[in-house]
């Protein structure tokens, strides 16, 4: 096998055959230890240290990852009637539509997000309370833990958004979700939204 060759170089050729018919670009390392990189319709990464998470390693330190597994989310709230849910004490933000939820993982129900995978995530939401002369205050929880508030109390408006954005490390299986920290959105919270999308695996 590659007879008078350095068989250091075998994990390269048999990525390169892996790819036949992929139609994709391939890019070397200028060194041992850098990965390769293929991109189009899949994704291979020969490393010295190979991990199996989100993809299949073989013996020889190739990883097969799917290049269209994509994650990202907007839910919005619809109308400004106020779900029973809203009454026990979690005082979880509820949305009733989803606009964008490639991977599914944005559970409508519960209108929590649950990460399929590590990585660096980016979030934002706008909670707009209506007609509702109180000070509101936002967290987006992760794990039961607030990561980032945002206040709406202008008196003077009719509709204010508490609104903020953050991007996060998450690890497979975290959750995501907006709890009302303070006030109460009794007027209702149409046009709120809630949006969120993988940056890159990890």
């Amino acid at each position: 096998m590659m007879k008078g060759h350095d068989t250091r170089l075998f994990p390269l050729w048999l990525a390169s055959c892996l790819l036949l018919g992929c139609g994709v670009g391939l890019s070397f390392g200028q060194n041992e230890t850098e990965p390769v990189v293929l991109e189009g319709k899949c994704l291979v990464v020969c490393d010295s240290n190979p991990s199996a998470e989100g993809g299949v390693t073989s013996s020889f330190g190739i990883s097969v990852r799917a290049a269209g597994a994509k994650v990202a989310f907007s839910a919005v709230r619809g109308t400004n009637h106020e779900p029973s849910d809203m009454s026990n004490q979690s005082m979880t933000i509820y949305f009733d539509q989803v606009l964008v939820n490639i991977g599914n993982h944005f559970d409508l129900r519960s209108s929590i997000f649950q990460a399929p995978r590590r990585g660096i995530y980016s979030f934002s939401f706008h909670v707009v309370k209506v007609y509702n002369r109180q000070t509101i205050q936002v967290n987006l929880m992760h794990n039961e833990y607030p990561i980032i508030s945002a206040f709406a109390g202008d008196q003077d408006v009719t509709r204010e958004a508490a609104s903020n954005a953050v991007l996060l490390q998450l690890e497979r299986e975290d959750k995501l979700y907006l709890k009302l920290e303070r006030g109460n959105l009794m007027g209702g919270w149409k046009y709120s939204t809630f949006s969120g999308f993988l940056v890159f695996p990890l």
